[in-house]
C-alpha cells in the first residue's frame, strides 16, 4: 500500500533549521523510512484559476515531500478564520475565544475541496490517504465527491473535547458528518474517542458498536493511535549536542545554577502565564533558590495575524520582565525569554543540560516536547519531567510529576520536588518513562494506523488492532 499523507504544512528535512509543531517532527522520520508521501501547503497562495496546484515535488528518503499553493482568495478565511479561530479553540475547550464567520467557513470548505483536487494526482489503484489533523476534517468527504475508493484515514492531533463544547462551535453538525467519510478515524487518547462516540451518540444519533459507527457515507471505524517519536534518533542527537559549542556556552553562562526549561509556540492552550507565574511563585516559596536556578522558556511566535495570540505575546513579555525586576540581580536573570525556534539538533541539547522539563499545557492532544525531554536526559544524570495532567503524554508518562496547570502552587511545589529529587529517584522514574516511549514511537504509531487502515477494506466487522495498554499509576 502507497500512503499518501496529507497535512496543512510540510516540514523541511533540513536538520539544522527550526521545526515548528509536534506533527511536522513526528511525521519527518515517518515519511522517511516508511517510504510515504507527503502532501502540504508550500506556505504561499496563489491565484486560483492557475492550473496546477503543485509548487514542488521531491524524494525524501525512501517516500516523498509534496507542496500545493493554496488558492489566495481563501486562504486567510480558511487559516486564521475557521481553522484557527473556530476549531483550534474549540478543540482545546476555549470556546470563548471562537471569533470566526459564515464566510471563513466557506473558505475552509474551498481549501478543502481545491486541495482533494490536487490529490487526485496520487489517486493510485494501491494508494491510500491518511490525512492530519483539524485543518482538513472534510477531506475525506471531498475526495469522496471526486470518486476516490481507496482507503482514506484521518488522525487528530489535537483533543476531542466534550459534546457541550463541540456544539459550541459553528457548523458542528456539518463538520463531524462529513467525517464520518472517512474509513478510519486516530485519536490520541482514549478519552478523546469516548468524547466523540458521545457526540455521535448524542447529537446525530448515531451508535459506535465494536469501535465502528454506520453513516450514510458507510462504515467508519474509530481507535487511539498514541503518537510518539523516534526515541533513540533523538537520545542521539542530544549526547552529541551535549558535546557542542552552543550547550558548552549555556551551561558556562549558568555558573553553576540549575536550569528549568520550556518549549512552546506562543498559544493559550499552552499554559504559558501560568508556568510564568509558577515560577515566579516558587521563587517566593523558595527564596534559598534565588541565583540558583533559571528558567529557559523557548516561546515561538504564532498565529499573530489573529487578535488573541498577539495579545498573548503581549501579556506574556510584560509578565517575564516583572519577574526578572522582582527577583533578579546583577549577576542572575530568573528568566530567560526567547521568541524564536530552535533546529531539532539544537532542542535537544538545551533539554539534556536541563535539569527539569516543564511541559504545562492547560490542553494537549499529545505534547511531543515531552517525550523529547525525557529521550535527550543522560542515563546516568537525568533531569526530572513536570508534566500537565491534562495534557496526552500524562496517559503514557505517569512517572512524571504530574501537575494541575490551573493551579499555581501546585507547578511550584512540584518544581521545586523536581530540582532536589535524589538521583536514584530520579533515574528510576526516567527508566520507567523511557520503557514507555519505546513502546510508543513514532515508527510504530505510523505501522499501527497504516495496518489499521489497511484493514478497514479487508473484512466487515474485522477488530481493529488498538495501541498496546499502558498502564496508568492512581495518583
Amino acid at each position: 500500500m502507497n500512503v499518501v499523507v496529507v497535512s496543512n504544512r510540510v516540514a523541511r528535512p533540513n536538520s539544522s533549521e527550526a521545526i515548528n509543531g509536534g506533527l511536522a517532527a513526528a511525521l519527518l522520520p515517518a515519511v522517511k523510512s516508511y517510504g510515504a508521501i507527503w502532501v502540504g501547503s508550500s506556505g504561499k497562495t496563489r491565484e486560483f484559476g492557475q492550473r496546477d496546484a503543485f509548487a514542488e515535488i521531491e524524494a525524501f528518503g525512501k517516500g516523498a515531500l509534496a507542496t500545493v499553493d493554496l488558492p489566495k482568495e481563501h486562504y486567510n478565511g480558511y487559516y486564521e478564520g475557521f481553522a484557527n479561530a473556530a476549531l483550534w479553540p474549540t478543540f482545546h475547550s476555549r470556546a470563548d475565544l471562537i471569533r470566526s464567520t459564515h464566510e471563513d467557513y466557506l473558505a475552509y470548505r474551498a481549501v478543502n475541496a481545491y486541495m482533494a483536487r490536487a490529490l487526485q494526482r496520487f489517486c493510485k489503484p494501491e494508494a491510500s490517504y491518511w490525512v492530519q489533523d483539524y485543518h482538513f476534517l472534510p477531506l475525506g468527504l471531498e475526495l469522496r465527491k471526486l470518486g476516490v475508493e481507496q482507503p482514506i484515514g484521518f488522525f487528530l492531533h489535537t483533543p476531542w473535547p466534550g459534546p457541550d463544547t463541540i456544539c459550541a462551535m459553528p457548523h458542528h453538525r456539518d463538520i463531524v458528518e462529513a467525517m464520518l467519510a472517512f474509513d478510519l478515524i486516530g485519536f490520541q487518547t482514549t478519552n478523546d474517542h469516548q468524547n466523540f462516540a458521545a457526540y455521535l451518540k448524542h447529537e446525530l444519533g448515531l451508535r459506535v458498536v465494536n469501535g465502528a459507527v454506520t453513516s450514510r457515507h458507510g462504515v467508519c471505524r474509530l481507535a487511539t493511535f498514541p503518537i510518539g517519536i523516534d526515541v533513540e534518533d533523538f537520545a542521539r542527537r542530544a549526547t552529541k549536542a551535549a558535546a557542542g559549542p552552543q550547550i558548552a556556552r549555556l551551561r558556562a553562562s549558568l555558573q553553576g545554577a540549575k536550569l528549568c526549561i520550556g518549549v512552546d509556540r506562543v498559544d493559550y492552550s499552552k499554559g504559558l502565564p501560568n508556568r510564568i507565574r509558577a515560577f515566579d511563585r516558587l521563587l517566593t516559596l523558595e527564596p534559598a533558590l534565588k541565583g540558583q536556578v533559571s528558567l529557559l522558556q523557548i516561546a515561538v511566535p504564532s498565529r499573530s495575524g489573529i487578535p488573541t495570540y498577539a495579545q498573548l505575546q503581549a501579556e506574556l513579555s510584560t509578565m517575564v520582565g516583572e519577574v526578572n525586576g522582582r527577583h533578579g540581580e546583577a549577576d542572575w536573570t530568573p528568566i530567560r525569554y526567547l521568541n524564536k525556534g530552535f533546529s531539532q539538533a539544537t532542542l535537544a541539547g538545551f533539554y539534556r543540560a536541563a535539569h527539569v522539563g516543564l511541559v504545562t499545557p492547560l490542553h494537549d492532544g499529545m505534547n511531543l516536547v515531552a517525550k523529547e525531554y525525557v529521550a535527550a536526559q543522560n542515563p546516568f544524570d537525568p533531569g526530572v519531567l513536570v508534566l500537565s495532567r491534562h495534557a496526552g503524554a500524562a496517559q503514557e508518562l505517569d512517572s512524571a510529576l504530574l501537575v494541575n496547570p490551573n493551579d499555581i502552587d501546585d507547578i511550584a511545589r512540584k518544581t521545586a520536588t523536581a530540582l532536589s529529587m535524589s538521583c536514584a529517584e530520579r533515574c528510576e522514574r526516567w527508566q520507567a518513562a523511557m520503557e514507555k516511549l519505546r513502546a510508543t514511537s513514532v515508527h510504530a504509531w505510523f505501522a499501527r494506523f497504516v495496518k489499521a487502515l489497511a484493514a478497514t477494506r479487508r473484512v466487515p466487522g474485522t477488530t481493529l488492532p488498538e495501541a498496546p495498554e499502558i498502564a496508568v499509576k492512581t495518583h
